[in-house]
């Protein structure tokens, strides 16, 4: 067990930035809104137990089916690309038959285990060792874990105006990474 808090700590803030939490506050109140409950503990669950499935396993399972990950990369660009799409408009392009709860999708996936959370994994590990790489899922976990029970809260201290301007304005942030995603992925699918 090679622990480092320097590796630590650059990982959590890659990992924090990645999932953005934070900005998807208005995507969790919307989908709360849809569907009445947002099981928290286990979308917190299921997303971390898909980045340390795919941390250990990812690499093999995307050589295995064919997928280089570049375009996995690609494919989680344009999940992000549309629902930035949906913030930025007010529009709904994710329908669900009937759904009872928002926990596993889309946000446990793809919106916290997503497409860009598993490449940045599969980055991390080349450079830090696994056991300071889990720590780091840990702790964006019980972050996510808490942004998800507060929902309501947020909200409330947000009120609906305050909730439309962040909306619009993290809509352009996830747009603006996505369409990075892309870029920096597109040329290694050629």
């Amino acid at each position: 067990m090679n622990f480092s808090l320097r590796e630590i700590a650059t990982a959590t803030m890659v990992l924090f930035a990645v999932i953005d939490i934070v900005g998807s506050i208005p995507i969790i109140i919307d989908l709360r809104s849809k569907v009445g409950h947002i099981q928290s503990e286990k979308a917190s669950i299921v997303a971390a137990c898909i980045m340390v499935a795919f941390l250990f396993i990812g690499e093999e399972i995307l050589k295995l089916i064919g997928i280089d990950v570049n375009s996995f990369a690609v494919a989680g660009a344009l999940v992000l690309f549309f629902l930035a799409i949906e913030m930025i408009l007010g529009i709904t392009l994710y329908k669900d038959d009937a759904p009872q709860t928002a926990s596993v999708v889309p946000i446990a996936f793809p919106l916290i285990a997503g497409a860009g959370t598993m490449t940045s994994l599969l980055s991390l590990r080349a450079e830090f060792e696994v056991v300071n790489i889990i720590v780091a899922i840990i702790i964006n976990i019980i972050f996510v874990y808490l942004v998800l029970k507060s929902s309501v809260k947020i909200e409330k201290v947000l009120g609906p105006n305050g909730l439309g301007v962040i909306r619009k304005v993290f809509g352009v942030i996830l747009l603006a990474i996505a369409v990075k995603l892309f870029a920096t992925n597109v040329n290694g699918l050629f």
